[in-house]
């Protein structure tokens, strides 16, 4: 019986291709696991109005982590318009199927690591190393949104708010609220993770990226649980920043920093902008992480105008299955599978087109696992 069940969701677009090179990677290795495939994406909104079957839910149950490609997901009115006909108007409504995997298992902890690998043309510099924890589960992805909004609604808000009385000239369809749910135990959950890997790492320095004098209710409690979890980690400093002048500090000295955490949406946002810093979301993995399960994907989307043209980049694919040996504590699988990928950009010879070459994705991989052998 293998040691491991690995819950093995491709997705859509290149999601596909990419899971293809990691498997050639995992295989190579010698890695004892069972492969569990599971539906989801697209084609499923489509044919059955729900990206996340339950059935794909019942195989995440059964599994030690899963291992995720990636997926498309549009706005409403697109989704609402490519559901089957015979499914519309019978009340189906897409949510993302990662968001609605990081809520409903708790993977509160979102990992995005972004390293500058020496040879990589596309690094901002050489000696970038940084680490981005972001809260998974709440802040304006919570998901609570109203449209139209009913005069109850308004009325409520009003009564506990006046500057919503700004609003009064506008009417109910035209004006859409979504709101940036915080809890003090998410904020401390994050900021505790954040700090814990600090001291496993023997990183020095934990920043908050946020906007509190702005956003001084929910920001405000983010800097405030942040600072009480610091005092825990004395060895370690606990900078804070607002997220405005953080984006620019990172273009201009990202190898200053260490482990940056932050909520939601300002965590998507900079993680994104730290990929580019290290050549781009080709290279840049992730892991979301709750107490009893894992789910690791590359943070590149679905890229439907390149599926099945074999042309992008897997090191992000690659690194993400080295997180989650990581996970699952098979550290010697983790070091000589980055050891690997750190000597074919270092070398340079086998390349996809992003990096200025024009080896293909399996090329790319087969390179790894030559490496690897």
């Amino acid at each position: 019986m293998p040691k491991y069940r690995i819950a093995w969701l491709q997705g859509d677009g290149i999601g596909k291709e990419v899971m293809e090179a990691a498997r050639l990677v995992l295989d190579c290795t010698n890695f004892d696991a069972e492969y569990v495939h599971g539906d989801i994406g697209w084609e499923f909104w489509e044919k059955e109005g729900n990206p996340l079957p339950e059935r794909t839910k019942e195989i995440l149950k059964s599994t030690n982590c899963c291992l995720l490609g990636a997926v498309t997901s549009k706005p409403k009115d697109e989704a609402d318009t490519e559901l089957r006909p015979d499914l519309k108007d019978k009340g189906f409504v897409y949510n993302s199927p990662v968001v609605t995997m990081r809520q409903e298992l708790n993977l509160y902890a979102n990992i995005r690591p972004c390293k500058a690998y020496k040879g990589n043309p596309l690094n901002l510099r050489d000696d970038i190393d940084l680490v981005i924890f972001r809260e998974n589960t709440e802040g304006m992805y919570s998901g609570v949104e109203y449209h139209p909004v009913t005069d109850e609604l308004r009325g409520m808000l009003k009564k506990h708010n006046k500057k919503m009385a700004r609003f009064d000239l506008a009417s109910a369809n035209d004006m859409a609220i979504s709101l940036r749910i915080i809890t003090r135990k998410a904020c401390q959950t994050i900021a505790r993770q954040a700090f814990e890997y600090a001291r496993k790492m023997g990183r020095h320095t934990v920043t908050v990226v946020e906007k509190p004098n702005i956003l001084r209710e929910t920001s405000g409690m983010m800097i405030s649980e942040c600072r009480k979890v610091a005092k825990e980690y004395p060895e370690i400093e606990l900078l804070e920043a607002n997220i405005d002048a953080m984006a620019m500090w990172l273009v201009k000295n990202p190898q200053t920093y260490d482990i940056l955490v932050m909520t939601n949406l300002f965590g998507d946002i900079i993680s994104d902008l730290c990929a580019q810093l290290v050549g781009g979301l080709g290279f840049s993995p992730s892991a979301n992480i709750g107490d009893r399960y894992a789910v690791f994907e590359p943070t590149h989307g679905s890229a439907p105008k390149y599926a099945g043209l074999y042309k992008m980049n897997p090191m992000a694919m690659l690194l993400t299955v080295k997180m989650m040996f990581d996970y699952l504590g098979e550290n010697e699988f983790a070091i000589s599978l980055e050891q690997a990928i750190t000597k074919v950009i270092k070398e340079g010879k086998v390349r996809t087109y992003d990096m200025g070459g024009n080896s293909s994705t399996l090329e790319v991989a087969r390179e790894v696992v030559r490496r690897l052998s």
